[in-house]
């Protein structure tokens, strides 16, 4: 499709080199390219589409990549990447080698910050404004978080140190979860002007100048300021943290956003803009289905029907919905846990079935886990629903607030591994290696969907904290055992019997152990439990076998291998181990097998690595 005046756009220059008038059709044709494009490729749609108006007067009022826009969370920046020169590169968008889904500071110097977890927007844009003020330089920079990442603590805190530091800083908040409110109109565009002007804020300074000589006056004066901004906008509490706020404006109307843009780029200090977007605009089925369209794979944009495809096989995410609902009609004591993923971590069953047991915390990972631990002090039995990389952000609550008193908290940890399209700041190759080492904890790794559900069952009966890590998307495709059967705690099995080498083998990694065990004709054992790991099989298998093979979806520095390393240390066994798992670096977006393969954690790379260990073993 032929977008006339995007097509001749190939950074911002070229946007600022156009009319006003003619932004509008800038606008029209993102928003049919952005259609066209994702629909292709996949990816996220609503909050990209919400976003186009914004993209485009940021880019036309701010001096980029000069100055610098800090994206929060980064998932609605595909306008960003649209108008910064990759547009054309959006053809293979979260593909291996293509344009990431996130900004990222190797990708263009337009991504000032690389992000993928939300709300750090404000901290990192304020260290941004700290590095031009304390060197004189006059570039402007703002950070564009929405209404969700603004519930986080980390944003608050950036909030509270930005309002008492001199450095120009602007923070949008881009509001999508409201709908336009009748102060939103022309006096609101009105007031957003007049009170973003110069002559306005100059004035503003000068009275402060005046008045400060006669301190009664003074605090009446800015008491009446403080009523009359509150009847036109509910910006007291940034007020009060020391920004000036201005808004709400409508984040879809371009002559709002550039004049207000404008004047706001040649104001010192703290500024905060409001502005209220909605996610999937002009895209009728994403603004009554945002969360449907949140993010999609390939579809059709004219019906918004995705392909056909037969009938799947259950997710891991699904097995756990249906054990947490299960859990709870027979304990009473279970509460469900989210930090704002209940769709993403298969709660909606249970929110609808349990409403007073189940906890949406909001994109408060901290919270969610220490909250966790003051209902497991009154004998309820918490049970957080998280991503394995959420999960690090809470890492010091986990430690401190739940092992240290050894509360019986269950994380249900899901995208454990390589997590496909959205890549590095989304893979949970690090869980493995960061929840072994803490004392009190029980880790296990389901290598099916049966087990998965087991595994839930045991952790929910053990009396401390525990954890089950399964990957994203589907299994092996196992039967589903009814009822609430558990595990012999620290216990694996012995799934092939061969000779020479056994394959000890976590989690996800028992199917591709299995096939390469066919091919070697070697012993393969699904050993369940990181921690405790089952040290009598481990001896057992080190004792019949010349080569053990520890083979993981985890970061190797730490992980499983490391554990059955420990384990043949403390008993004084000296037998080879090849540890297999990721590689020491961090792992771009891409199809999951391909990228296995890559990590040589398929059959025919562990196959391969596991011939050259025997062959250099013969040599030595």
């Amino acid at each position: 499709m032929t977008h006339l005046l995007l097509d001749s756009i190939h950074s911002p220059a070229d946007l600022r080199a156009l009319e006003r008038e003619q932004l509008f059709q800038v606008a029209d044709e993102m928003r049919a390219f952005l259609l066209e494009s994702v629909s292709k490729t996949g990816g996220h749609l609503s909050s990209n589409l919400g976003t186009v108006e914004l993209a485009i007067a940021l880019h036309y009022v701010f001096n980029t990549p000069e100055d610098r826009l800090v994206w929060d969370v980064g998932h609605q920046t595909y306008p960003h990447k649209a108008l910064t020169g990759r547009r054309a590169g959006m053809e293979r968008l979260r593909m291996k080698g293509g344009v990431s889904g996130f900004p990222r500071r190797v990708e263009s110097e337009y991504d000032t910050f690389g992000v993928g977890h939300s709300s750090t927007s404000i901290s990192a844009a304020l260290g941004m404004a700290v590095a031009a003020r304390n060197r004189g330089e006059e570039r402007r920079v703002a950070a564009i978080i929405g209404d969700g990442a603004m519930s986080a603590g980390q944003a608050f805190e950036a909030l509270n140190n930005a309002g008492v530091i001199d450095a120009n800083l602007l923070v949008i908040l881009n509001d999508n979860d409201m709908s336009i409110s009748p102060p939103v109109g022309a006096l609101n565009k009105y007031l957003a002007r007049l009170l973003s002007g110069g002559t306005f804020n100059a004035a503003r300074r000068a009275g402060e100048k005046v008045l400060s000589a006669m301190p009664t006056v003074l605090e009446f004066a800015n008491r009446v300021e403080e009523h009359v901004k509150g009847m036109i906008s509910p910006g007291t509490l940034f007020e009060e943290l020391g920004f000036n706020y201005l808004g709400p404006i409508d984040g879809h109307d371009l002559d709002a956003l550039i004049p207000t843009l404008q004047n706001l780029r040649n104001l010192k200090g703290p500024q905060f803009l409001h502005v209220i977007t909605r996610k999937g605009q002009g895209y009728k089925l994403a603004e009554a289905d945002p969360i449907l369209y949140h993010g999609v794979g390939k579809f059709d944009a004219v019906s918004g029907i995705e392909p056909a495809k037969g009938p799947g096989k259950l997710t891991y995410t699904q097995v756990f919905g249906d054990w947490l609902c299960d859990q709870a009609a027979a304990d009473p004591r279970l509460m469900g846990i989210t930090p704002a993923m209940r769709e993403g971590s298969g709660m909606v069953r249970f929110a609808h079935e349990f409403p007073q047991r189940y906890f949406d915390v909001g994109i408060a990972e901290q919270h969610a886990v220490t909250f966790a631990g003051g209902l497991a002090c009154e004998s309820m039995k918490p049970v957080v629903a998280i991503y394995s990389t959420f999960l690090q952000r809470a890492y010091d609550q986990l430690i401190h607030d739940i092992a240290l008193q050894n509360l019986p908290v269950v994380f249900a940890i899901d995208r454990g591994g390589l997590v496909g399209a959205d890549g590095a700041t989304h893979n949970g190759a690090f869980d493995l290696s960061y929840l072994t080492c803490i004392p009190n904890m029980v880790v296990m790794t389901p290598s099916d969907e049966n087990e998965c559900r087991k595994m839930l069952s045991t952790a929910f009966q053990f009396n401390g904290p525990s954890a089950v890590r399964y990957p994203r998307g589907s299994g092996p495709g196992a039967a589903i055992e009814p009822g609430l059967q558990t595990l012999p705690l620290g216990k694996g099995e012995l799934r092939r019997q061969g000779r020479q080498v056994a394959l000890l083998a976590f989690g996800s990694m028992l199917a591709p152990a299995l096939k390469a065990g066919e091919a070697l004709d070697a012993t393969v054992a699904n050993m369940r439990f990181v921690k405790p790991m089952d040290a009598e099989l481990v001896r057992q298998l080190a004792a019949d076998h010349d080569l053990l093979v520890s083979i993981e979806e985890n970061a190797l520095i730490g992980g499983a291998g490391s554990e059955v390393a420990r384990v043949l240390e403390s008993a004084g066994l000296r037998i080879p181990l090849l540890r297999l798992g990721l590689p020491d670096k961090f792992i771009d977006h891409g199809d999951s097998a391909l990228l296995l393969a890559e990590a040589g954690l398929d059959d025919t790379g562990i196959v391969r690595s596991v011939a050259a260990r025997l062959a250099a073993e013969s040599n030595s």
